[in-house]
């Protein structure tokens, strides 16, 4: 696995892998690659009507915007099989079609150019008799199928067999499917096994990646709302990650899917699996604090967003561990006594009165993304020259 470069701009600073990668076959989605060492992929998936195509694209396009990779969208009706060839062919990254009940909805999503079919076999009717077709289709097409295993919609065949979801029950469901189609020589696939609970999500997972080969898609089905989500989902996934399991994640928060998105992208940074952006560095503040932390780190984050460089700032409160990270980090502030000592690059530039704090980081941003050849956004580059007072 290629270690990920952080710290300074131009410093050498390389976080290494925490593990190797689980090694497993690759798929293509849409030009986007996934497994057999391919960078770890964040999806989300449309929260509007599938048939209403302006919406759909509109969310898609914010989505792309925010990072997103590969976007899912729902095909329950007829009407959304319809309006699948224009999403596919006007969404700007890779559309899977997620079919449940009806197989004969798989069809129409190969033939309308989606870039892979999401199947649950445990709710679409007379699956298995389909699989044999769908495979001929999916292969002529070039297009990967995922065997989307769920807690909450499992073969009441193994409801019956093991009494509840269990890790063995979903990963049996999984790898029973993964068989049919490996009958008709089709293994274009990768899986998920989800569940609601982390604990027993990170079981199903571990035990498949022992079972095969296929590259496999992370989520936390039904996590929750923001908080709570966020918690469920960096738990389970950074088990597994760190276990080298998981080639393609999905957050699956009850808010809007851009926050789905940015959660995922955040748990590949922070597990240094993928080039970091904006990091804040920020204390969370004690009786020792003579600055409103909270604030300066709020201010500081909502001032850099959509700074296209990444860079470590540092927001520190107090001189016990303010000067030490604040030299460390690319940009970084040690305040106390109303004042701020402004570092860059490990030197102190400036102090400044505690009001300026949040311009100058912001100025001191804006000058290292501009020496780093950075097209900055219209909104930083109006921040970028306060008049600042120096003490």
């Amino acid at each position: 696995m290629t270690a990920v470069e952080l710290g300074m701009p131009g410093k050498k600073d390389v976080v290494e892998p925490i593990t190797e990668r689980r090694k497993t076959r690759q798929l293509n989605v849409g030009g986007v690659l996934v497994g057999g060492g391919a960078p770890v992929s964040v999806q989300s998936m449309t929260t509007t009507r599938t048939a209403d195509i302006g919406p759909t694209l509109q969310q898609i396009a914010e989505l792309t915007a925010s990072g997103c990779q590969i976007v899912r969208v729902a095909c329950p009706t007829q009407e959304d099989a319809e309006a699948l060839p224009i999403i596919a062919k006007k969404s700007q990254i890779p559309v899977i079609a997620d079919i449940h009940f009806n197989p004969k909805y798989v069809f129409a999503a190969i033939e309308a150019g989606c870039a892979a079919v999401r199947v649950n076999p445990g709710n679409i009717k007379k699956f298995d008799d389909k699989v044999g077709e769908i495979a001929k289709a999916a292969k002529n097409a070039g297009t990967p199928i995922r065997i989307g295993v769920n807690a909450g919609s499992l073969d009441k065949r193994l409801y019956e067999k093991y009494g509840k979801a269990t890790p063995e029950a979903l990963v049996e469901s999984a790898l029973w499917e993964a068989s049919l189609f490996e009958e008709h020589d089709f293994r274009d696939i990768k899986i998920s096994v989800k569940h609601n609970d982390p604990v027993v999500m990170v079981k199903a997972y571990q035990q498949l990646s022992e079972a095969c080969d296929y590259p496999l898609h992370l989520g936390v089905t039904e996590a929750g709302p923001a908080f709570q989500g966020t918690i469920k989902s960096a738990t389970a996934f950074g088990a597994l990650l760190s276990q080298g399991i998981g080639d393609t994640i999905r957050v699956s928060l009850s808010a809007p899917p851009a926050e789905e998105v940015k959660v995922g992208l955040q748990i590949l940074e922070s597990m240094g699996l993928r080039e970091r952006g904006l990091e804040i560095v920020s204390c969370p503040s004690c009786g020792r604090a003579q600055v409103d932390v909270y604030k300066l780190a709020e201010e500081v984050t909502a001032g850099l967003e959509g700074l296209p460089v990444p860079l470590r700032v540092a927001v520190m409160g107090c001189v016990v561990n303010g000067p030490g990270e604040a030299r460390e980090a690319d940009l970084g502030v040690a305040s106390g006594n109303g004042k701020g000592q402004i570092f860059v690059k490990g030197e102190v530039i400036r102090t400044v009165p505690e009001s300026q704090i949040v311009e100058t980081l912001i100025e001191e941003a804006v000058k290292i993304a501009e020496e780093q050849g950075a097209d900055l956004p219209e909104e930083l580059k109006e921040l970028a020259n306060p008049q600042v007072e120096v003490y």
